[in-house]
């Protein structure tokens, strides 16, 4: 009898756990043409969004945190289209914990990250388990934003063969994603970069980012959000536009952007340090106050390589 019991015992364990496993989806359209989102929650997919598509894709455990993360995508998507359209779609992963998102990610050892996007596919760990009380929804929005840009920027400017050969660097990958997603008020101000330069006049987190950024990774992400902000300033989020989509034409980085700016990626690189050293935000130049947010994880940064 007692054999019975403990073999029934057995199969009911195996039976929860599989359902733990099963892996669920929701489905937000990624323009707007596209029909209202299909859910797949009891496992049967209904009627499929035609066009590009964001898929959420998440274990049943995680099923609030997959409502935190559809919400936060329908409200990024509004925010992301001053950028470009999606041409394929994207799926994100609720990765249970972070051990999981780093093997997902193959980023061992990087206990900030709660996130990595790639052209067509962006890694989560769980909202759920960031803080012992979980995330908010603000928090969940402006991460999923600052992601997603990441995503978005790789689909307008390439495809899916050659965005890992453009040779974007770090501070206008970062910086863009951190300036759509309004971060300025969480990375390092603009008199802690001229600082950081005067200290330390041959380190440069612009064109040494990879290098410093185990280290200060602070002043990294400060000096790709300020820059990025800088080219805006100078000239115009249409620029940008126009550097994205002349890199899908072929050109890479460097080139598309002399040809979208009308000046040498290098150059301009000096004009903004210049700037931060000469301190030319004091005064009437100082950039406009950043629109304060609730705290959020840090950002990442999501290497441009082929998963």
């Amino acid at each position: 009898m007692k054999r019975n019991w403990n073999h029934r015992l057995a199969l009911l364990a195996l039976l929860w756990l599989s359902g733990c496993a099963r892996t669920l989806s929701t489905t937000v359209p990624a323009s707007a043409e596209a029909p209202a989102q299909a859910e797949s929650a009891d496992g049967t997919r209904q009627r499929a969004p035609v066009g590009p598509r964001i898929d959420v894709e998440y274990r049943e455990r995680d099923a609030a945190a997959a409502t935190q993360v559809k919400l936060a995508v329908e409200r990024a998507l509004p925010r992301l289209a001053r950028w470009g359209a999606f041409d394929d779609s994207v799926t994100i992963v609720i990765h249970p914990n972070h051990a999981a998102l780093e093997r997902a990610a193959n980023r061992p050892g990087h206990d900030f990250l709660r996130a990595w996007a790639r052209y067509e596919q962006i890694e989560l760990q769980s909202p759920s388990t960031w803080t012992l009380l979980g995330a908010s929804q603000p928090q969940v929005d402006e991460l999923l934003l600052h992601e997603l840009t990441h995503s978005l920027m790789y689909q307008v400017a390439s495809d899916r063969l050659g965005w890992t050969r453009k040779r974007i660097p770090l501070w206008f990958r970062e910086g863009m994603a951190s300036y759509t997603a309004e971060q300025g008020y969480r990375v390092a101000s603009l008199e802690d970069l001229a600082r950081f330069w005067r200290t330390q006049p041959t380190a440069d987190p612009l064109s040494q980012a990879e290098a410093l950024y185990q280290g200060r990774s602070d002043i990294v992400y400060g000096a790709a959000h300020h820059a990025f902000t800088f080219l805006v300033r100078r000239y115009g989020e249409a620029a940008v536009r126009n550097l994205l989509h002349a890199m899908s034409r072929g050109p890479d980085f460097p080139d598309a952007f002399a040809e979208a700016v009308g000046l040498q990626h290098d150059a301009f690189l000096e004009d903004f340090r210049r700037y931060v050293r000469l301190r030319g935000f004091k005064g009437g130049r100082k950039p406009g106050p950043q629109r304060p947010r609730p705290d959020t994880p840090a950002p990442t940064v999501p290497a441009p390589t082929a998963p």
